[in-house]
């Protein structure tokens, strides 16, 4: 039984706060890297090529005390086909209503007017906004971080500048720190087991065209796509039929490899990840098409946004 005095003793119940995060850079800054970290979960495919994020990603991290609905965009670039203008209208939209804002900058990169560019869209945005300098693992010399950071004071009063890896994991716990204590209170939006509003079968796409990006050239990635075009689940298995799009012919003969050999490498590949992911066997079949000009083609985009796959057999 508690007495009144043990209730006064008792430590005052602590406040929860809440708000949405959007995670900005130039190509191949971290983003999607610090996204997985944050979370602790797999949720945006990782290559070293550029624009391998091409829609938003949510990604929801949760405490006892707060949750942070982080959000991963394609990288800022310059807007010059409808493929890049899809993209970046997504990187706009991602720039809305949002309680903050983080710039991730690769702090091994000089940096550029191009640079100067992004800063200037967080400006534009008027949202609170934190500068965090990624890969300070591969920075050499460390003195170079000082003016890096020196100059982007210079472009815009961000609210923090903050020296991370998000490959090897520093400064990690001082990033989500600083983020916490600039949300709002609030409350949670999502149940606490809540990672990402991405169906399984857009992952599942993404995985096989992330599996196709680390086997192939420099001059195929940018020209690949992936579509889901049947998803069945029984019991014990999960029937997936995807079809990989590419431009040319060239670029099927690049991604099928010699007999073969490379699509069924990267098949496995992605077979194996998504029976860990979806707790079950998997069929996979992957088909390759030519499909000319889709990075042009309005109605090709659309199919390639998750937010326009609809319909029962959609987990």
């Amino acid at each position: 039984m508690k007495t009144p005095a043990d209730s006064r003793r008792r430590s005052p119940r602590r406040k929860f706060v809440s708000g949405f995060v959007s995670i900005l850079g130039r190509p191949n800054a971290g983003k999607s890297t610090l996204l997985n970290v944050l979370t602790g979960a797999k949720l945006a495919i990782v290559s070293d090529k550029p624009q391998t994020t091409r829609t938003l990603v949510q990604g929801v991290w949760t405490t006892d005390h707060s949750q942070v609905v982080f959000l991963d965009t394609p990288g800022l670039h310059e807007a010059d086909t409808r493929f890049n203008r899809w993209m970046m209208d997504s990187v706009l939209e991602a720039l809305k209503e949002r309680d903050l804002l983080l710039l991730v900058i690769d702090s091994t990169r000089k940096p550029s007017e191009a640079d100067e560019r992004g800063v200037e869209l967080i400006r534009k945005a008027g949202a609170p906004a934190l500068a965090v300098f990624n890969k300070i693992d591969s920075l050499k010399p460390k003195s170079l971080l000082l003016p890096l950071i020196d100059q982007y004071r210079r472009w815009h009063a961000f609210e923090d500048y903050l020296p991370v890896s998000a490959l090897a994991g520093d400064g990690l716990d001082d990033l989500r720190a600083a983020v916490v204590s600039r949300l709002p209170d609030g409350p949670a939006w999502f149940p606490p087991d809540h990672l990402t509003d991405q169906p399984e079968r857009f992952l599942a796409a993404e995985i096989i065209r992330e599996k196709i990006l680390h086997l192939t050239r420099q001059e195929v990635p940018h020209a690949v796509a992936v579509l889901v075009d049947d998803w069945k689940e029984e019991p014990r298995l999960v029937r997936i039929l995807a079809t990989i799009h590419v431009e040319r012919p060239g670029q099927k003969a690049i991604i099928l490899g010699a007999q073969g050999a490379r699509l069924k490498e990267a098949g496995t590949a992605a077979r194996l990840e998504l029976e860990a992911i979806l707790g079950r066997k998997v069929y996979l079949e992957l088909f390759v098409k030519v499909s000319e000009n889709w990075r042009e083609n309005e109605r090709f985009l659309r199919e390639l946004d998750w937010r326009s796959m609809r319909g029962a057999d959609t987990p």
